[in-house]
C-alpha cells in the first residue's frame, strides 16, 4: 500500500513538473534575417551563440549567458583577446562555456555542437552561409538555427537583428529601445550630413592589419565601406570591390581620397600594424598611423595634405556600438555638422548603460590629439 501511494505521488509529482514545464515553455515562429521562418521553444535553456557576443549580451542582457551552452571562442577571444579577458575578468564562468569551433577557420564542428544538445543556434549570416550544408545538418537533427546580420551595417538588418535577439532572449522591450536608440543615430548623422549642403567628401578605408609596406583589405558595400557612406563619403572602393578585398594602389592614388581611414586591433602579429581598441595608448596609435603616409605616392594625396588620415577601431564594426565610429566619421568629414557630438564619449555611454564592462583604450585617433 505505501508503494503504491508513493508511486501514485511520484506520478503526480511527475505530471505537476510536465505541465509546469510546459507552461512556461513557448513554441514561437521568429523570422530571422534572411527571412526564414523558425519555431523556437521559448525562452531558450541551451543557446549556442556564433558570433555578435556583445551585442547579444546588450540586448539580453547579462544573464542571458545564464543559457548559453556553446561559444565560437576563437571569434571572440582570437579575435578580439582584450575584449574578452575584460569580459572574463567580471564573469569568469564566460571561461567554462563550450567552444564549439570557429567557422572562418573550418573548426566549427557540428558534433560538438549536437553533442551539446542545444535547444536553439544563433549564427551570423555569414557562419550560416559558410556552413552550408552544416547548418542544414543541425536543422534536420531537429535544432533551430537562427540567422542575425550586424556585418551589413545597414540599418534594416542591425535593428531586425536586435529585434530578433530580443525575442530570442526574452528582452522585447530592451531590445526595441536599443534598436531606437541606433536607428535614431544614424538618422541624426544622415539629417546632419543633408543640412551640410556640401558635396560628398571621397573616403579610402582600409584593414590596417599589414602596416604601411602592404596595402590590405578594403571595403564595398559592408563593414566599414557602409559605415564610410553612411557618414556621408564617397567610398572609392565600391565601383572596385564588393565586399572586402584588395585594391590596386593606383586605384587608391588615381581617386585621390579626401579622407582616409585605418582600422586596427589589438591583436596584431605585425609589429608595423596600426594597434587601436583596448588597452592601446594613442601615442602608440598615433605613430604607427603616421607611417601610412609615407606610401609610396600618399603625401601627394588631399587626404594627406590636409591631415585627414585617422585611425578606427576594428572591434566596433558589425556591432551595435558602431553608431559611435559612424559619428567619428561624419564628424571628420563634416566637422562644422558635428561640432556638439562626442563620438568617444558616445561609445563609452553606451557600454555604461547596457554592458555591464566599460572599454578603456583608443577607439578613434588623429595625428593630432
Amino acid at each position: 500500500m505505501r508503494f503504491r501511494k508513493s508511486a501514485l505521488a511520484s506520478a503526480l509529482s511527475f505530471s505537476a513538473l510536465f505541465f509546469a514545464c510546459s507552461a512556461f515553455a513557448d513554441t514561437k515562429t521568429i523570422t530571422d534575417v534572411i527571412g526564414r521562418e523558425v519555431k523556437v521553444d521559448l525562452p531558450a535553456k541551451r543557446v549556442i551563440v556564433g558570433f555578435y557576443f556583445e551585442d547579444y549580451m546588450a540586448v539580453g542582457g547579462e544573464k542571458a549567458y545564464d543559457s548559453v551552452v556553446g561559444i565560437s571562442r576563437e571569434a571572440w577571444e582570437g579575435w578580439v583577446p582584450a575584449n574578452w579577458k575584460r569580459h572574463t575578468a567580471h564573469r569568469p564562468s564566460l571561461n567554462d562555456i563550450t567552444d564549439v569551433g570557429e567557422v572562418e577557420a573550418q573548426s566549427f564542428s557540428v558534433e560538438k555542437v549536437l553533442s551539446l544538445n542545444p535547444d536553439l543556434v544563433v549564427l551570423a549570416d555569414w557562419q550560416y552561409k559558410a556552413l552550408g550544408i552544416d547548418a542544414d545538418r543541425l536543422e534536420e537533427e531537429g535544432i533551430p538555427v537562427v540567422v542575425v546580420d550586424y556585418n551589413a551595417q545597414t540599418v534594416e538588418r542591425h535593428v531586425a537583428s536586435t529585434l530578433v535577439l530580443g525575442a530570442l532572449t526574452g528582452q522585447e522591450a530592451r531590445a526595441k529601445e536599443i534598436a531606437d536608440f541606433y536607428a535614431g543615430s544614424i538618422k541624426d548623422v544622415s539629417d546632419r550630413v543633408a543640412a551640410s549642403g556640401k558635396p560628398k567628401p571621397k573616403v579610402y578605408v582600409e584593414f590596417g592589419n599589414k602596416g604601411p609596406a602592404e596595402y590590405s583589405f578594403t571595403y564595398g558595400k559592408n563593414m566599414w565601406g557602409a559605415m564610410s557612406t553612411t557618414a556621408g563619403g564617397d567610398n572609392i572602393a565600391a565601383p572596385f570591390v564588393e565586399w572586402w578585398g584588395p585594391i590596386n594602389p593606383e586605384q587608391v592614388l588615381a581617386s585621390k581620397p579626401d579622407a582616409i581611414f585605418i582600422s586596427g586591433r589589438e591583436n596584431n602579429k605585425n609589429e608595423t600594424a596600426l594597434p587601436m581598441g583596448q588597452g592601446v595608448k594613442a601615442a602608440e596609435a598615433r605613430e604607427k598611423l603616421k607611417a601610412f603616409e609615407t606610401r609610396q605616392g600618399w603625401r601627394e594625396l588631399p587626404a594627406i595634405k590636409d591631415g585627414k588620415l585617422f585611425g578606427v577601431y576594428q572591434g566596433a564594426s558589425r556591432t551595435l556600438s558602431d553608431f559611435a565610429m559612424v559619428q567619428f566619421m561624419a564628424k571628420q568629414l563634416y566637422p562644422e555638422q558635428f561640432k556638439d557630438v562626442d563620438p568617444v564619449a558616445n561609445y563609452l555611454g553606451y557600454y555604461k548603460k547596457y554592458l555591464p564592462v566599460m572599454p578603456e583604450g583608443t577607439f578613434v585617433v588623429g595625428l593630432k590629439d
